[in-house]
């Protein structure tokens, strides 16, 4: 790996720190020659502390270390992409990131539509909201709309109207997430079962 520390005046590079799975951006340190060369000996992110004026390992005395994954250079060679897993926080306030986010898994906008959904559940008149209604009917009826999505996806399967076929999954995925929440989970809960069925 190429790594132009010479860019800066006193040879720190940016290392951007991201958990391997969450793909959650931790935090941001920077790194000299010697610290990258001792994270890749450790195993453990080592910075090079411009308050201390010395090599920092994160965690060294918190614990809460951030154990190696891949080490990615930037196009420039002058910027890092970090993915480790955390043990622990990572910010020194005791949020998992330094931006006071929670680190948790986030599937873009199946994410965003299950938090729609929880909102609708807790907040909305079910007169008002299709969502709201469904649970106000309760597991058996929301069970029932994911029978009948997924019957709907197989009959489309089978004709060539790719719009139907791609339509009705849509529908069977939304009330597939609202079965999920009702159940007391998410789409993460489901994640974690494949993953460990992962050979």
């Amino acid at each position: 790996m190429n790594i132009d520390f010479s860019k800066s005046a006193h040879g720190l590079i940016p290392a951007i720190i991201q958990d391997s799975e969450t793909k959650a951006v931790l935090m941001l340190g920077y790194m000299n020659e010697e610290a990258f060369a001792k994270t890749q000996a450790t195993q453990k992110v080592t910075f090079y502390s411009r308050s201390k004026q010395r090599l920092w390992t994160k965690g060294e005395e918190s614990g809460n270390f951030l154990h190696l994954v891949s080490i990615k250079n930037d196009c420039d060679n002058d910027t890092l992409l970090i993915q480790v897993r955390p043990q622990g926080p990572t910010c020194h306030n005791g949020t998992d990131t330094c931006w006071a986010e929670e680190n948790q898994p986030n599937y873009g906008f199946i994410s965003t539509l299950e938090q729609t959904i929880n909102t609708r559940r807790e907040n909305a008149d079910a007169e008002k909201s299709y969502v709201a209604s469904l649970f106000e009917k309760g597991i058996n009826k929301i069970a029932q709309k994911v029978g009948e999505e997924a019957v709907e996806v197989v009959i489309e399967a089978k004709d060539a109207n790719d719009d139907l076929f791609l339509s009705e999954s849509a529908d069977l995925l939304f009330h597939y997430l609202i079965l999920l929440q009702a159940k007391g989970f998410q789409m993460n809960d489901v994640i974690e079962v494949l993953k460990k069925r992962q050979k």
